[in-house]
């Protein structure tokens, strides 16, 4: 579906809990599609942990295997939140840095994600329907970006699941709270 620039913004400006409609153009006819807006963010997941660690407070920290990602507080504590990870085979570790921030961003799906699914759009406009849900932390290593990302979901049924292409996917509750918390330069690492 292809919205024109006028059309997104007037799907942006109803805002959450309203409802969208988007005007499709087929040829000569013009018809209407109809959904609802999510009504909320999810559930806060984060809760305060004991967590030991030699890295700096503010450092973050993800477990692949415990589906987990920790912000360290320091004197031993961390606040730890649940996230969805790579399905098989699509599981990614290393150390990088929050380059880049973004509230409600845009997605571009990768060229390999879109050689698997050639269904895929070229893009998809800020929103409430972009699959990065309401913000993303943009990972980078060597100042280059990795094209993986710490972002939300308007799927928040998802979370503590194997099932993205490599990104960390919290509830949007949670990566809003996150977002405002974490700055450019934050160091990454996933384990």
């Amino acid at each position: 579906m292809s919205l024109s620039r006028q059309n997104r913004r007037r799907i942006l400006r109803l805002g959450l809990g309203a409802v969208a409609t988007a005007v499709v153009h087929s040829g000569d006819a013009a018809f209407a599609e109809t959904r609802k807006l999510p009504r909320d963010h999810g559930e806060s997941t984060m809760s305060i942990v004991p967590y030991k660690t030699s890295e700096r407070p503010g450092t973050i920290i993800i477990s692949n295997k415990e589906r987990v990602l920790w912000r360290v507080l320091g004197q031993g504590k961390a606040e730890q939140y649940r996230v969805s990870i790579g399905r098989p085979g699509f599981e990614w570790t290393g150390t990088t840095v929050v380059q880049r921030k973004a509230e409600w961003p845009a997605w571009r799906p990768p060229s390999d994600m879109r050689k698997r699914d050639p269904s895929l759009p070229d893009y998809v406009p800020p929103g409430p329907y972009n699959p990065l849900g309401a913000r993303a932390l943009y990972l980078y290593a060597n100042g280059r970006d990795t094209l993986y990302r710490i972002h939300g979901t308007n799927s928040s049924g998802s979370i503590g699941s194997y099932e993205t292409s490599g990104c960390f996917r919290l509830t949007n509750k949670d990566v809003m709270d996150l977002y405002r918390k974490v700055g450019n330069g934050t160091k990454v690492i996933v384990y």
